[in-house]
């Protein structure tokens, strides 16, 4: 009985000293590469697109990530898909990138993310990348897409007010790198906005959420808001930032909506 109780003591304290290692394991290891996919359903009337959201690549050279990133999204077999910025913090790591993303299947539509900024990416080449899928780079544009049932919005990501006003008679998506650029946008209602650049904090504590997040984020950290402009759905990304290669409690996602 006696060295029953010393095994049971053992055992737990191998299990306490055990977790950090375990968790520290965990956010280096499996989650930043361990992808979700998240459904989300806006709206309560009949379904006029059905489209995937990704964001935040900050490709680095994975080949073998990025690829599944695109082989998940093409099973999803969405009617468009949405890119809401930074597919790269280094230059060199450009064509690698938009090679594996020319394998989308659907329209792809996207906007930048500071990073595209300050990394001096060819925007052009962006562009000529998106249109070969049948969608399009947007830079404070906007699209009838969906025989007209939904108006897509660009941000380009250096200043809101520069951002086109929702159109009447359809539904208005509004494509954006930063959350808190929601608050920006005056008087204007859409019916969805897409942000990214959070990457949710990339560490996420249990019942308190991210202790950190970049600027322009606020209180939109991850997942659906009411803002001030309209639904707001927030996504964690599918890279990390720099060499922050971790993640804990907050998966890479690629999100499908139905509105």
């Amino acid at each position: 009985m006696k060295s029953g109780k010393i095994n049971r003591r053992k055992f737990i304290l191998t299990g306490l000293l055990a977790t950090p290692f375990a968790l520290a394991g965990d956010a280096k290891f499996v989650e930043p590469t361990w992808l979700k996919i998240r459904r989300v359903r806006i709206g309560d009337g009949k379904i006029d697109c059905r489209f995937v959201q990704f964001s935040d690549l900050h490709h680095k050279g994975d080949r073998a990530y990025l690829q599944t990133v695109v082989d998940k999204i093409n099973s999803l077999t969405p009617e468009l898909v949405c890119f809401t910025g930074d597919l790269i913090e280094n230059g060199k790591f450009l064509p690698e990138t938009l090679e594996i993303l020319s394998g989308i299947k659907s329209p792809m539509f996207g906007v930048p993310g500071n990073h595209d900024y300050w990394s001096h990416a060819p925007f052009a080449q962006i562009r000529k990348c998106f249109t070969a899928t049948g969608g399009d780079w947007l830079m404070n544009e906007q699209l009838k897409i969906a025989g007209g049932k939904i108006n897509l919005i660009g941000a380009a990501c250096n200043n809101p007010l520069f951002i086109p006003p929702p159109a009447s008679g359809t539904k208005n998506i509004l494509l954006m790198h930063y959350p808190a650029w929601a608050k920006k946008l005056g008087d204007r209602k859409y019916d969805l906005i897409l942000a990214g650049h959070s990457h949710g904090g990339q560490v996420r504590i249990p019942f308190y959420g991210a202790p950190i997040v970049p600027f322009s984020v606020d209180e939109y950290d991850l997942g659906l808001f009411q803002s001030p402009a309209g639904p707001l759905y927030v996504n964690p990304g599918i890279g990390y930032i720099f060499n922050y290669n971790f993640r804990f409690n907050c998966r890479p996602e690629i999100t499908l909506f139905e509105i």
